[in-house]
This record gives C-alpha cells, sequence and structure tokens, in this order.
C-alpha cells in the first residue's frame, strides 16, 4: 500500500473526535515585549532599513510637520480622508496658500484618470503598527479606501505610539482576529514599492508609492 492509501484509508476508517488539532504554542512570540520607547525605536529602525521616512512628532505639532514636509516635496495637492479624525484635523487647520487638498468622495469609475495621474500625495491613519517587523496595518474603508496608499506617489502615514504592537500576533489578538475573523481587506505596509523583477535586482519606488513617510505622534 503507498503512503497515499495509507493516509486516506485512515481518514475514511477514523472515528469522530479521533482526529484533533494539536495546542498551538505561541510562547516564543509572545515573550517578544518591548516598552513603548523599545517599540518606536525598533519600528523605525526596521521600516527605515526598506527606505522609509521617519518623524517623530507630538500631539500637538504633527500638522505643523506634516505642511512642512509637504511644501518641502512640492506637491500640489494631497488626498485626504472625509471622516476619519485625521482627516478632520487636517482641513480644520489648513490654509488656502497650502497644497489644495482632495477628497475620495466618488467610485473609482468616476475620477480613475486623475487619481492615477493627479494625486501627488495622501494620508491616511493606521489601525496599528508592528516594531519586529516595522510594518503597519491598514483596514481600509469607504472614507480610506485600499488605493489611497497604493497609488499616489507619497503616501504619509500617522501612526500614534500607543498603537504600535510588539509582534503580528499581538495585532491578531489585539484586534479580536483569532475568533471574529480576518477582516477582508487588511494592508501590511513595510516601506514604500518595491520589485525584483528586473533581472532580480531589488528597485524601491517603481509602481505605487515612491515614498512612505511615517509621523509617529509620541
Amino acid at each position: 500500500m503507498s503512503a497515499r492509501d495509507a493516509i486516506l484509508n485512515r481518514l475514511r476508517n477514523r472515528r469522530d473526535g479521533e482526529l484533533t488539532a494539536p495546542v498551538s504554542d505561541f510562547s516564543v512570540v509572545e515573550a517578544k515585549q518591548w516598552s513603548v520607547s523599545d517599540r518606536v525605536d525598533l519600528f523605525q529602525q526596521k521600516i527605515e532599513s526598506v527606505h522609509a521616512e521617519v518623524h517623530r512628532v507630538s500631539q500637538t505639532d504633527w500638522l505643523d510637520k506634516l505642511k512642512a514636509l509637504v511644501q518641502a516635496k512640492g506637491l500640489n495637492n494631497l488626498l485626504v480622508p472625509q471622516k476619519a479624525q485625521v482627516g478632520v484635523d487636517i482641513r480644520q487647520q489648513w490654509s488656502d496658500d497650502l497644497p489644495e487638498l482632495l477628497s475620495y468622495g466618488q467610485p473609482i469609475e468616476g475620477w480613475k484618470a486623475e487619481l492615477f495621474s493627479g494625486v501627488d500625495g495622501a494620508v491616511t491613519d493606521v489601525r496599528s503598527a508592528i516594531a519586529e517587523t516595522g510594518s503597519l496595518v491598514l483596514w481600509p474603508d469607504n472614507d480610506q479606501p485600499r488605493l489611497m496608499s497604493l497609488v499616489p506617489p507619497v503616501h504619509f502615514a500617522i501612526v500614534d505610539a500607543d498603537q504600535l504592537k510588539n509582534t503580528f500576533h499581538e495585532v491578531i489578538r489585539s484586534e479580536g482576529w483569532v475568533n471574529q475573523g480576518m477582516p477582508t481587506n487588511a494592508l501590511l505596509i513595510s516601506g514604500p514599492s518595491k520589485t525584483a523583477d528586473i533581472e532580480q535586482t531589488l528597485a524601491y519606488g517603481v509602481h505605487g508609492p515612491k515614498e512612505l513617510i511615517v509621523l509617529i505622534r509620541q
């Protein structure tokens, strides 16, 4: 009897309850615990190693830093959410001498050409972030669709220091994905776009966001 036949035979002849999943041991990842300041340091080290740009800001001056970065990079416009608090704050404190603010207020079919060729940058908040890998976790919705972080050449991500989790395992646990199920469209972002399709040489900024700029509010 072949190994395949033996396995299939055991499955056919098993009694209910005979096969149970082994107990998972997550002690290795659960042991990875850092302080908030150490998580920020590790996150910055990891995400900067893949060409992202990180700025540590306060809860009161983050918008001033965003304005300065937008002007320094010569952006003509900025796509921001309408309902998320980060977008509300930007709109309330933006001035006429700054680049135009745009909204994702219509189906993609209505302004695909403009989004792909006329939007210079976009701002999103994040659901959480992972210190161990230097990754952002986004959960797109109607206010902040997936394309906001995947299409504009410059992506500004606003993250609070207390949103930083130690590991991806901690993100899964804290978000309730074990019992409630994974979201249908979660995004994990680690740096700007990159590809190694050409001669297997890693190149950054070939498609999608050429720059990822993270503002960590502390």
